[in-house]
């Protein structure tokens, strides 16, 4: 099971911290990823590390803000997300690969937590 945490309430500008802990299964021979949803919106990527970390990858929209890492030890992914704009406001979820890397399509994930709001006020 995947737990996601951290989401809230900040100011434009601010930034927050999202965790995913996983429990039972580990996942460390697998990809893992961040996505978000929008309200009436796709569900989207965001975010996704390889399965050693090595590779990372970013939708476009937030390079250079936010940071994706991984602690195998707590068995967690993290989303460092700073100068947080109103268009970053989604629920956000974390989800495990089918694959050691870390796809961009919704389709090549398996496991789903069950997401953190987030709220960016102007």
């Amino acid at each position: 099971q995947l737990q996601a945490s951290g989401g809230g309430l900040v100011q434009a500008g601010g930034s927050l911290r999202l965790s995913c802990a996983a429990s039972g299964r580990t996942s460390s021979n697998n990809g893992m990823g961040w996505f978000r949803q929008a309200p009436g919106k796709e569900r989207v990527f965001v975010a996704g590390i390889s399965w050693n970390g090595r590779y990372k990858s970013y939708a476009y929209s937030v390079k250079g803000r936010f940071t994706i890492s991984r602690d195998y030890a707590a068995n967690t992914i993290y989303l460092q997300m700073n100068s947080l704009k109103p268009e970053d406001t989604a629920v956000y979820y974390c989800a495990v690969s089918r694959q050691a890397e870390a796809g961009t399509g919704a389709d090549q994930y398996t496991k789903w937590g069950q997401g953190t709001q987030v709220t960016v006020s102007s």
